[in-house]
């Protein structure tokens, strides 16, 4: 039976903040379509954008799951800040 929001009693915020909203924006943007796709029986995450400030929130049903996902998502958020920075770059 899969997991839910109630059995994930493990949680962790990764923060990234930026130079300005807009470089945030890019990145929460690139890492929108994942959210859904990567969550499995044990783990979820939510991606939300405060300012300049990215925040990954991974909820998981034990520790080996949230730090599989926080794993996971901090990989995503550096090939998003890498794709962000190219394009920064080359206007």
């Amino acid at each position: 039976m899969p997991a839910t929001d109630a059995d994930r009693d493990h949680r962790a915020t990764l923060s990234f903040e930026y130079s300005d909203e807009t470089c945030a924006s890019v990145v929460a943007d690139a890492l929108a379509p994942e959210v859904g796709d990567l969550d499995e029986s044990r783990s979820r995450a939510t991606v939300s954008r405060d300012g300049d400030i990215v925040h990954v929130r991974v909820a998981a049903t034990d520790l080996v799951a949230l730090r599989a996902g926080m794993v996971s998502w901090s990989r995503l958020v550096a090939v998003a800040e890498g794709v962000s920075r190219d394009r920064y770059v080359d206007r």
